[in-house]
C-alpha cells in the first residue's frame, strides 16, 4: 500500500462485481463496507479517490432464470440491478458509479482487449468435446450437469464434484448425468473455443506479483499455481448465451469471467464520460494514479493471474494491488439457513441499524486474508460498549452542560491542550492504518483516545462541581475539552459510522468532518441541542433478524426439496378418506395484483379477488412467472386454510400448483369460472 504522505494522491478503487442473480447477504457486506471505509478515508484525507462497481449481468445462470421468469434477461438484471444498489445505500456503501457489464461500454472495451490479445498471438483456438442438452439445445456447464458420483455412489451430484465425499471428477464419469436444466441425458458434441493463451505471461505474472501487488497469503498461493503449470482459459461459450459475441467469431461468446474484470474499466469509463475525468490518466501504461481491487479470496486466480496478464498484453497498466479478504463465518461456523445466520443485507436492515455492522467488521479487519466471525454475542457486546457506552458517552455527559452553563457556546480557551493536542496528534497513526487496512488496529486506538476522555471527565466531576457555586466556568471548561475530545473520535470514525458521524457533525455545528479538520480546536463555538447519536443493539432485534432469516427459506426449502428430475413427480401420499377430502374449500380466484416480496428469492405475493372478498397469499412461484404475467388470471385457492404469520406478511391461503424444482404449473380453470366458485 502507499505511505499516508500528505500530498494528494490520484485513486481508483473497485470491488469485485455481484452477480445479478442473486440477493446481497453479509458475506458479500464484509467486501463492501471494507472497501468503503478505505474510500471514505482516503477522500476525507483530501485525495482524488473514485470508487466504481458494476453488476456482472451475464451468463447461462441469468439468462435461464429470466426465461423461468417470463422475462427477458435485460428485464433481470435491471430488477436486480435496483435492488442491489438498495442494500448497499442502505449500509452506507457509497459508489461514485455503479454500472453494469451488460453495457456499450463494456462491449466496447471487452472487445478492444481481445483484438489487441488476438492481433499479438495471444488467443489460440481449437474443439473441444463438451456434454451438450438436446432439449435445450446449449452446451452445459459442469453445474448444470447432476448425476451419481463414480466415486462414493451418491445420487444427485454436480458435474465436477461430490459434496458426499469430496471426490473431484468430469461430467463424463458421472454415473447416469442428466442435465439439470431439462432431465435429459447430455450427449457428447464438438464445438471450437477460444483461449486466452495464459502461458504466454508466465514471466511477466511472476514478477508482477514478486512486486507487491498482493498480499504475502496470496503471493505463496499463486506460485503454487506456477508450480504446477498455467494453462491456456478457455474465454468462449457457445450460443445461446446471455453476453457479448466475440468479433468476427459468430455464434461464440465473450465468457463471462471475461468481460466481468473490463466491467471496472467500463464502470470506470462511464463515470468519466459523464464527469469529464481523464480515463487515459488512470489505466494507460505511464498512468501515476493507483489502482486498487477489493476482492475476496476466492477469486483471486482470476484477478491476480488472468486479469493483470490480460490488462499487460492490451497495453493497459495493471493494478497498484489486488487487496483479498477472507469469508464470513457466524457464530464461528459457515452461515447456515437452517441456523438462520444466512443473512441477507435487506433482512439485517429491517431489524438492526446497519452502522452496527460496519463498526464490528472494521474493528475486526486486518490487512490479511483471514476469515472474520460475527460472534452476534460479541456483537452486541461490543457495539454497545464502545460505540453508545464510550464515544457517545462523552458527548451525552458534556453537551447539557455546556447548553446550561454557556447557552450552547464552548468555552472561549482550552483548559487542557496538551491532553487535545495528544488527540489530534494521534490520528497521524490512526490514519497509516487505515491506509494499510488494518482497520481493527485503528479501531483499538480510537478507542483507547475514546477511554482516556471517559477518565478525564469521571476524574473531573463535572456534576459535583456543578452543585458547587461559583464553578460555573470550570464545569463548563471541562465539558468544553469533552466536546472538543468527541469532535476527535468522530474525525476518526466517520469513514466508518458515516450516518453517525453526520448527526455528529450537526450536533457539532460545523461544516465537515474531514480528516485535516481535526486540527482546529473548538473555542467559543456554539454547538446545537444534543440528540442520542446511537442507541444500544437490542439482543430481541437480533434473535427476531436470525428468526426471520430462516423464515426467508421456509417456502424456498419446498421447492429444494421438490423431486428432481423433469417428469419426476412427488410419490403418492399416504391415502385419505372423502371425509379428509371434504374438509378442503377450493375456490377459483382472480389475481388482482402480484409483487415481488422484497428479500425473499422464491415467493411472490398475490393479492387475490374471491368475489366480494380479498385474500393475500405468499406463493412460492416467483421461479416461473413474472408478476406482470400473472394479473388478471384465475387460479385454485385453498380457501380454509388456517392463516399463517411470515416476516413479510400474513399469508390467508394456497394458491395451487404443481411440478418440481425446474418447473412450476399455477393451476388454472377453464375459462367461464368466476372468482368466488366452490369447486365440487
Amino acid at each position: 500500500m502507499s505511505n499516508t504522505t500528505s500530498a494528494p494522491r490520484k485513486i481508483l478503487v473497485t470491488s469485485a462485481l455481484p452477480y445479478a442473480n442473486g440477493s446481497i447477504h453479509l458475506g458479500h457486506l464484509l467486501e463492501y463496507i471494507q472497501t468503503d471505509i478505505w474510500v471514505r478515508f482516503q477522500k476525507s484525507r483530501g485525495h482524488e479517490c473514485h470508487y466504481v462497481c458494476a453488476d456482472d449481468a451475464h451468463g447461462t445462470a441469468i439468462m435461464l432464470r429470466a426465461e423461468q421468469e417470463g422475462i427477458s434477461s435485460e428485464a433481470l438484471i435491471e430488477r436486480v440491478s435496483r435492488e442491489h444498489q438498495q442494500d448497499f445505500a442502505r449500509f452506507g456503501v457509497a459508489f461514485d458509479n455503479y454500472h453494469s457489464t451488460h453495457s456499450d461500454e463494456n462491449r466496447y472495451l471487452s472487445e478492444l482487449i481481445y483484438t489487441r490479445l488476438r492481433d499479438k498471438g495471444h488467443i489460440a483456438t481449437r474443439d473441444i468435446e463438451q456434454m451438450y442438452d438436446p432439449v435445450k439445445g446449449l452446451f452445459l456447464a459442469d453445474r448444470f450437469i447432476k448425476g451419481t458420483c463414480p466415486k462414493c455412489g451418491a445420487e444427485d451430484q454436480y458435474g465436477d464434484n461430490c459434496e458426499v465425499c469430496s471426490a473431484t471428477y468430469t461430467p463424463a464419469d458421472l454415473i447416469d448425468p442428466v442435465s439439470a436444466i431439462s432431465g435429459a441425458t447430455p450427449e457428447v458434441r464438438s464445438s471450437t473455443h477460444y483461449f486466452f493463451k495464459l502461458p504466454d505471461f508466465a514471466d511477466f505474472l511472476k514478477s508482477w506479483i514478486g512486486r507487491d501487488h498482493v498480499q504475502p497469503q496470496i503471493r505463496n498461493k499463486l506460485m503454487e499455481w506456477f508450480e504446477a503449470g498455467l494453462n491456456e482459459w478457455d474465454i468462449s461459450r457457445d450460443a445461446p448465451y446471455f453476453g457479448f459475441e466475440i468479433p468476427d467469431a459468430p455464434g461464440k461468446y465473450f465468457y463471462v469471467w471475461l468481460d466481468a474484470p473490463i466491467g471496472y474499466l467500463a464502470s470506470f469509463k462511464n463515470l468519466c464520460e459523464r464527469t469529464g475525468i481523464d480515463f487515459d490518466a488512470y489505466w494507460s501504461l505511464d498512468s501515476d494514479a493507483e489502482v486498487y481491487h477489493f476482492i475476496g479470496k476466492d477469486i483471486v486466480y482470476f484477478h491476480a493471474l488472468f486479469w493483470p496478464a490480460m490488462l499487460h498484453g492490451a497495453a493497459f497498466r495493471t493494478p497498484t494491488a489486488v487487496n483479498c479478504h477472507g469469508f464470513v463465518t457466524v457464530n464461528g461456523a459457515k452461515m447456515s439457513k437452517s441456523r438462520g445466520t444466512f443473512i441477507k443485507a435487506a433482512t439485517y436492515a429491517e431489524h438492526l441499524n446497519p452502522e452496527y455492522l460496519r463498526y464490528y467488521f472494521a474493528a475486526k479487519l486486518t490487512s490479511r486474508v483471514d476469515d472474520l466471525d460475527l460472534n452476534l454475542d460479541d456483537f452486541a457486546a461490543r457495539v454497545n460498549a464502545d460505540l453508545v457506552g464510550k464515544v457517545v458517552n462523552i458527548a451525552s455527559r458534556c453537551a447539557g452542560f455546556v447548553k446550561k452553563l454557556g447557552d450552547g457556546r464552548l468555552s472561549s480557551h482550552c483548559a487542557e491542550p496538551e491532553l487535545i493536542a495528544r488527540f489530534i496528534a494521534a490520528g497521524d497513526g490512526i490514519a497509516a492504518d487505515f491506509d494499510a487496512r488494518e482497520f481493527g488496529r485503528a479501531i483499538r486506538q480510537v478507542m483507547e483516545l475514546a477511554d482516556e476522555a471517559n477518565t478525564y471527565i469521571a476524574e473531573k466531576e463535572p456534576w459535583v462541581l456543578a452543585k458547587q457555586a461559583g464553578r460555573e466556568q470550570e464545569v463548563l471548561d471541562i465539558c468544553s475539552v469533552g466536546i472538543n475530545l468527541f469532535r476527535q473520535l468522530m474525525v476518526y470514525l466517520a469513514p466508518v459510522v458515516p450516518a453517525m458521524a453526520e448527526e455528529a457533525r450537526r450536533f457539532l455545528a460545523l461544516d465537515t468532518l474531514d480528516w485535516h479538520s481535526r486540527h482546529e480546536v473548538l473555542l467559543g463555538h456554539v454547538i446545537a441541542k444534543f440528540k442520542p447519536l446511537m442507541t444500544r443493539v437490542d439482543r430481541d432485534r437480533i434473535d427476531a433478524m436470525v428468526e426471520a432469516s430462516k423464515e426467508d427459506i421456509v417456502e424456498e426449502q419446498k421447492l429444494k426439496d421438490a423431486p428432481k428430475g423433469p417428469l419426476t413427480d412427488a410419490p403418492i401420499a399416504d391415502e385419505i378418506t372423502f371425509d379428509d377430502f371434504a374438509k378442503v374449500d377450493l375456490r377459483i380466484a382472480r389475481i388482482a395484483k402480484a409483487d415481488y416480496v422484497e428479500g425473499a428469492d422464491k415467493l411472490l405475493q398475490l393479492t387475490l379477488d374471491l368475489g366480494g372478498e380479498t385474500r393475500t397469499v405468499f406463493a412460492g412461484i416467483r421461479a416461473a412467472y413474472a408478476p406482470e404475467a400473472l394479473e388478471g388470471r384465475l387460479t385454485v385457492m385453498v380457501a380454509n386454510l388456517a392463516p399463517r404469520k411470515m416476516r413479510f406478511g400474513v399469508s390467508e391461503g394456497m394458491v395451487l400448483a404443481a411440478g418440481n424444482a425446474e418447473n412450476i404449473y399455477l393451476l388454472s380453470p377453464d375459462s367461464g369460472a368466476e372468482p368466488g366458485q366452490r369447486l365440487t
